[in-house]
């Protein structure tokens, strides 16, 4: 394939779980590979696998992908609708003599197995089956491709270079069950066949299953793709990643507060680079990317990055991007966007402070709900007899003030002159009063999210605890 082969390709998991981080980095480097050549990405389920696919892992995927923005230009195709076109082809296979059915019991080839390994060698089926006189009554065949017998299979692996394999270390793969259903490595080769694709890019587990899928190809009379197997993500100690360290779904990291934009930028530069350079709008990764770019050695998951992308992209990142997702979270928690700061203002406010939505969640809800008492630390240091005039001198100018954060300023520094008092003296007290603790954004936006209805509202508050504790001590 040239370079100005417009690349058309698939993403096609299988519904038992979740989309998973190493599946999302597949489809993403798939949908690059296709955006950046002017090609065509698709998606197709691969469900032929009845007892282990579930309508619910289906929808999983179809979330994952869209939160992500990868969404394909045909599909989704579902293999469980296909079954015609997987028959017709088994009908050729064995009209042509590439295929015959299998009889063999799981006894026998269980025998079959446990004896190569006490020879130490590698289990393979012993074609038992492919000149048999006569079928034996009252048994359901499976179909098996029948594999060349020698020669080799070889091809180049746009991210691994050039690999071979020697036909006779392959046996004859069942491509049909007994019950009919087709076989993953046949049902992949048919569809890709089918779909005109013309580059399979997929995880590195599956080397193994090319020379098979090639062969398979051969016997249908085309050709096969071209193939990129990228490498597996390791977690942050240099482990297969589990769930301890990513190997959760996609939309999970939705829920712990990450941007779609982040989570794209970061799965791009897990194997994939561009000299020394870290972030990539979804334009940049178009323009740049190239599957041979890939990089052949295994990734590593690393939190901190992710985290410190993420951050760059709630301060960076065009606010109509990010509110929407601030938006959802707010909701998530029973928190009403309406009934406070706009989440657009919210973002601006306190993405410096914060590295993820849910962390500017947390510290962002007495903008949106009130609080039923002040921490205690924080109203016995602050919320003192000597901090009840100047909030109360304060409160006298807020009723009137217009209500942008420099107007606020200037009426918290006007009191502050006014009563020649340090602003430490009224921003602290203000602080807790306004937030029931002592950490907020800078006094003046705090004002503004907090509001006019409920700053005065939590100054009467607060002044009212401080009577109460001066009553208390006399």
């Amino acid at each position: 394939m040239s370079d100005s082969t417009p690349i058309r390709t698939r993403f096609a998991p299988s519904p038992t779980g979740f989309l998973h981080i190493g599946g999302a980095r597949t489809a993403l480097f798939c949908w690059l590979a296709a955006r950046s050549s002017g090609g065509e990405f698709i998606l197709r389920i691969e469900d032929t696998d009845r007892e282990r696919s579930t309508p619910a892992s289906v929808q999983a995927i179809l979330d994952g992908l869209e939160w992500l923005e990868l969404g394909p230009d045909e599909g989704p195709f579902y293999q469980s609708e296909r079954m015609p076109l997987y028959q017709a082809a088994i009908e050729r296979l064995l009209d042509e003599g590439n295929a015959y059915r299998c009889y063999c019991s799981r006894e026998r080839l269980g025998k079959l197995r446990e004896d190569a390994m006490a020879r130490g060698e590698k289990p393979r089926y012993d074609g038992h089956c492919r000149h048999l006189d006569e079928a034996p009554k009252g048994v359901e065949p499976v179909i098996r491709f029948r594999n060349p017998d020698s020669g080799t299979v070889a091809f180049k692996d746009r991210v691994r270079g050039p690999i071979e394999f020697d036909n006779r270390e392959l046996d004859d793969l069942v491509i049909q069950r007994t019950d009919g259903s087709p076989t993953y490595n046949f049902a992949v080769v048919v569809d890709d066949l089918d779909m005109r694709i013309n580059l399979v890019i997929r995880g590195d587990d599956h080397i193994n299953n090319t020379p098979r899928q090639i062969n398979l190809y051969r016997a249908l009379g085309a050709e096969p793709p071209e193939f990129a197997h990228v490498p597996m993500i390791l977690g942050d100690d240099g482990a297969r990643l589990s769930k301890r360290h990513g190997a959760i779904g996609v939309m999970a990291w939705r829920e712990l507060g990450y941007l779609p934009d982040a989570m794209v930028n970061y799965l791009a530069r897990l194997g994939w680079s561009h000299g020394d350079r870290e972030q990539f709008s979804r334009d940049d990764l178009v323009e740049l990317f190239h599957i041979d770019d890939v990089n052949r050695k295994a990734s590593r998951f690393d939190t901190e990055k992710l985290n410190w992308l993420n951050q760059y992209y709630l301060r960076a990142g065009p606010t109509e991007r990010v509110a929407p997702e601030l938006d959802w979270h707010l909701r998530r928690v029973g928190l009403d966007p309406a009934g406070g700061p706009s989440p657009a203002d919210l973002v601006r406010v306190q993405a410096d402070r914060c590295e993820t939505l849910v962390e500017i969640v947390e510290q962002s809800r007495p903008f949106y709900a009130d609080f039923d008492q002040f921490d205690p630390g924080a109203a016995k240091k602050h919320l003192r007899p000597v901090a009840a005039e100047p909030l109360r001198v304060l409160r006298g100018l807020l009723v009137d003030v217009d209500w942008t954060p420099e107007a606020l300023g200037q009426a918290v520094h006007a009191t502050a002159e006014s009563l020649e008092i340090g602003m430490g003296k009224l921003g602290q007290p203000l602080r807790v009063a306004l937030m029931g603790h002592g950490q907020s954004p800078s006094i003046d936006q705090t004002l503004w999210l907090v509001g006019r209805e409920r700053t005065l509202a939590r100054i009467d508050k607060a002044l009212e605890f401080i009577a109460e504790r001066v009553a208390a001590s006399s």
